[in-house]
Order: C-alpha cells, then structure tokens, then sequence
C-alpha cells in the first residue's frame, strides 16, 4: 500500500473514531435527558390534574386554564386518580398498574414507571385529610419522534464527515509527501551522464533538509567512485608509463650490443629500482580502485609529513634531472607532533609527487619552491611554480578528469595526475587549492589534518 493511502486511512479512521464516540455520546445523552425530562412533564401534570380534581379552591379555573393553554395533550394520555381510603393496592387487581410502581408512590411519595414506550409518573398527593395516588400515563412522543430525528441526523453528519475527513486526509498527505515526490523525481534523473546534479536543499523543514543532505552526500561519494573506476585504467597507464619507459629503455639499451659484468649489473639495478616504483605505483593504484574513496575502507597510519616531502623531492629529481627543486623548511613547528598525519603513505606520495611534477614540467624546470609549514589543526604543503600558468577561464575544470588548459598543447600529458591527487587528498578529510595566473605560475596549497 502506498504511503499516501496509509496516511489517508490512518487519518480517516482516528477522526471516524472520534466522531462515532462523539455522537454516541451525544445520543445517549440526549436520549437519557428525553427521559427525564418526559417524567418531569408527566409528573407537571399529575400535580396540575391534582389540584384541579382534588381541590375547591377558587385558583382550581386559573389551574384549569393554564392546562389548557401551556399544556397540550400527550399521545394516549391517560389520568388516574386513586383514593387510598377506598381502594387497597395490595389486595385489588382491578388496575393493570404495576403493584411495585403503587407501592414505590406510597412510600416515596412519587415514582416512576416505564413498559414499553408508554411512560407513568405517579404522586401521592394530600387534601384534607386524606391521601391520593395520582398517576398520568403517556407515550413519548419525544423518543419516538425527536431521537430518531436526532439519530438520522446524525447519520447524515456522520456520512459527510467522512467525506470531508477524506478529503482533508489526501490533501494533508499530498501536501506532507509534496517534497518527497519532488525528491524522487530528482532522483529519477540522475544517471552515469549526470552524477554531479544535486539535491535541493528545504530551509522549512529539517527532516526533508536532513534526508536531501544524505543523499547529496551519497551522491558526492557514488559520483568520485564512479569517476575513480572509470578513469582506473586512465589513471594506471599514466603512472606506470614513466617507470615502464625506463624499464623498456635501459632493457633495449644494454641488449644493444654485448657490454661487461658490471655494466649488466648496472642496467639490472636500474631495471629493479624501476620495477620497484612500479610495483609501489601499481599496488597504489589498485588500493584506490579498491577504496571507492568512501572515507571508511582506507588503512590509515601515523606517518611524518616531513619526511615523505624529503622522499617525494628525490623522486622527482630522479624522474626529472633537470628539475630544480627548493625545499623550505623555515615555518616548521616546534613540535614535531604536529607534522604527523594519519594516511596511506604510498597514496599520499603519489598525489604530492603529481603535483610537484606538473610545478617541473610546466615551469620548464625553473626553480619549484616546494613549503612545508603547521597550523594549529592541519599540516600545509605549498607547491609554487614560474610556469605558464592556467588561464583564469580553465581554473574551475582543472580537477575534471581529461581536462588539459588550453595553453598545455607543447606539453605531454593526460589530463589525469591534479584529479587523482585532488581525490586522495579528499579521501585524508583534506583540501587541494589552486591559484594561477597566466605566465606567472602556479601555487597549489595542500592541507591535511593533524594526526595526533
């Protein structure tokens, strides 16, 4: 069943339930007052009737023409006016009254009766010097008549309030559910070729803001695995290429013609050196592919910043010879504690490495200022480059996967090396940010938090 139709049923059947309770109520009420108050009139009357056939006061015309003006008569109306000195109620069954109801007027002085729907109210009445039971009979005209107006009344009230309860039910549960079907009609429309539309945030409702937040945040996370497996094969051709190329190389080069012992021995180490970054690269890229950078899969481990900074300057020199590279150490802490982060080192060497290399290759191997500082919370790497720079108008695609600036065209490369750095730095809860100005150069400020 769907939501709606529960919502309406539920609020159709609290409110139905109400009604009935408080129409049952309302009859019942209404119905015990008509007794009471027939009684009351039955009781009016015998006590008028009393005193007009019972009484030789002068007031007896005045009693009689108030019984006929004020008081009409009832359906089978019947009087009987009983002398106790003349008639025993005991011993005497000329009367059809009930002997418990004669006995209950003369010990009580007033009593009543009821057989059927024909109502008695009896009084003991005094004149003197001697006692009279006075008893009217009549049939409730009121019950009969009134009630069951009052019963199909209600009826009728009842079947139109729940035709407005309905009504009112689907058109609260529309409304409730409004923001809800618009979410998933969103949701309909995100695919593979869409991943980055998000979720409108409600600033009304915190349930609806929380619910379109979490799934803002689902998206966020499906869209960097989504890219992060598409671009898998991308990303691991453009790392491996360059200790594959010197692999192939030294290979083709010491193959060229017989050479010695120890120029074997040379080549080889170069060979395993190389296979050895290879290895590093390859288990790396696949620890990333494997993580879908959800922030919970990674294993992460205490690791000084410094000197993977020191070990990530020497292999980029080994890659890029020409490369001057300038480590500035002077805003370290005092506290070495704070140069410690929480990471995958081969993972976090892989991102800074990039961005060091693209500071060499577009700078033309001019000076690379490469800054490590702390702040109270966070451990900062500055890379700064005199390159080429990237045009303000390309600034804002630089981390999409492919995209090259369109001053790049003299240079080799992919596209690929500023994603993949920008997304393991996400994946350490960090921050990646460019500032570039053409023909000036690069600045690319990495920020990670302290792990103490």
């Amino acid at each position: 069943m769907k939501t709606q139709n529960k919502i309406i049923l539920f609020l159709t059947s609290i409110f139905l339930a109400y009604i009935l309770v408080f129409s049952g109520f309302i009859y019942f009420s209404i119905s015990d007052y008509s007794y009471t108050d027939f009684y009351k009139r039955l009781e009016i009357r015998a006590i008028t009737m009393a005193k007009i056939e019972l009484e030789d006061d002068q007031d007896i015309n005045a009693v009689k023409e108030i019984r006929q003006d004020f008081l009409e008569e009832l359906p089978n109306e019947k009087i009987t006016i009983i002398d106790l000195q003349k008639f025993d109620i005991h011993t005497n069954s000329n009367l059809s009254l009930s002997k418990s109801f004669l006995e209950d007027i003369v010990s009580q002085e007033r009593a009543y009766f009821k057989e059927n729907n024909t109502f008695y109210s009896g009084i003991k009445y005094h004149n003197r010097g001697k006692d009279y039971l006075v008893i009217v009979s009549a049939e409730n005209y009121y019950n009969t008549h009134h009630i069951v107006y009052l019963r199909n009344l209600l009826l009728i009230a009842l079947l139109i309030s729940i035709l407005i309860i309905i009504f009112i039910a689907w058109f609260f549960s529309r409304k409730v559910l409004q923001p809800i079907q618009s979410i998933i009609g969103d949701m309909k429309k995100i695919n593979t070729e869409n991943l980055n539309f998000r979720l409108k945030e409600t600033e009304d409702n915190e349930e609806l803001r929380s619910l379109t937040a979490t799934f803002n945040n689902m998206l966020n996370r499906l869209e960097t695995s989504f890219e992060t497996q598409k671009n898998f094969i991308s990303n691991a051709s453009h790392e491996l290429n360059t200790p594959l190329t010197s692999i192939i190389g030294e290979a083709e080069v010491t193959l060229a013609k017989e050479r010695s012992k120890e120029e074997y021995i040379v080549s080889l180490n170069t060979i395993l050196e190389e296979a050895g970054k290879l290895d590093k690269k390859t288990k790396a890229l696949l620890f990333l592919a494997q993580t879908g950078y959800d922030g919970k899969a990674q294993t992460l481990s205490p690791l000084r910043i410094d000197e993977l900074v020191i070990d990530v300057k020497e292999t980029v020199e080994k890659i890029y010879p020409e490369a001057v590279i300038h480590l500035d150490f002077d805003l370290l802490p005092e506290d070495p504690e704070k140069l410690s982060v929480n990471g995958n080192s081969q993972l976090l060497h892989l991102a800074i490495s990039n961005v060091v290399m693209n500071a060499c290759k577009y700078s033309n191997n001019e000076k690379v200022i490469f800054a490590l500082s702390a702040s109270d919370n966070e451990v900062i790497i500055k890379v700064e480059d005199q390159g080429i720079g990237i045009p303000e108008a390309d600034l804002p695609y630089i981390f999409d996967p492919f995209f090259r600036a369109r001053n790049t065209e003299n240079f080799h490369g992919y596209g690929i090396g500023l994603p993949l750095s920008r997304n393991v730095i996400k994946m350490h809860k960090g921050s990646l940010i460019a500032h570039s100005k053409t023909s000036r150069g690069t600045s690319i400020e990495i920020r990670l938090p302290i792990g103490l």
